[in-house]
């Protein structure tokens, strides 16, 4: 289905006997929806329904404030993470919630997923709404300049409970000297939003392109369970 242009896809990840379910937003740079629901049953994670949602202007949507490229011939960041995140919650999500009516379900609360720059939009998102209730962030965009400061200086949502981080263990190696600093600023942030929320922060093999939809998995289930 398609709203406010963007490619939306659910999944109810369930026996038919539960009528009233987690909902997970994802939104993703391309549709991995299948894959990443086989990851889940492979890793048995409890029952949801995953929304995902493509078709996103991934630099000028997931990103909450403007900078300069990191490479030559890159998109700019253009910062209008808040833009996006308002169709989010007035045009996508009530939309979303008729589809799962009509299927005889009901949402139990709501979590935002993400993975790089949209895993950088999940966390911001939970300092501008009450709506999610779990963040997951894999290989999130952590590096991303003044986050730190942000993260610090505004106060998250207390309706958020949970977060969740991981990594690659090699995605600190880069010639680029912002995101080589994405394994230690992961680690500050998860520490200091650790006194405020429940969070983990697990490191997986390989680089930032390394089992994407397992990773994003490995993150909806722990969501699941705290």
């Amino acid at each position: 289905m398609i709203i406010a242009n963007k490619k939306i896809n659910i999944y109810y990840n369930d026996n038919d006997n539960s009528n009233t379910l987690p909902v997970i937003i994802l939104n993703n740079f391309e549709e991995q929806i299948n894959e990443i629901i086989t990851e889940c049953r492979h890793i048995n994670s409890k029952e949801f329904i995953l929304v995902e949602i493509t078709n996103i202007n991934w630099n000028k949507e997931m990103s909450p404030w403007k900078i300069t490229s990191l490479f030559k011939n890159e998109e700019p960041y253009l910062g209008n993470a808040d833009e996006y995140l308002k169709v989010l919650e007035t045009e996508i999500i009530p939309e979303i919630e008729k589809e799962i009516e009509k299927n005889n379900k009901k949402v139990k609360y709501y979590a935002i997923a993400g993975y790089s720059l949209s895993g950088l939009f999940g966390l911001y998102s939970g300092y501008k709404t009450d709506k999610f209730k779990k963040i997951i962030t894999a290989s999130g965009s952590m590096w991303y300049p003044n986050l730190e400061n942000y993260i610090k200086e505004n106060k998250i949502s207390s309706k958020v409970e949970s977060i969740y981080f991981s990594l690659g263990n090699k995605e600190k190696i880069s010639k680029n000297s912002i995101l080589k600093s994405v394994e230690e600023k992961t680690k500050l942030i998860q520490e200091y939003l650790s006194n405020k929320v429940k969070t983990i922060y697990e490191e997986n093999e390989g680089n930032h392109f390394t089992e994407t939809a397992k990773r994003i998995a490995k993150g909806i289930k722990w969501s699941l369970e705290n």
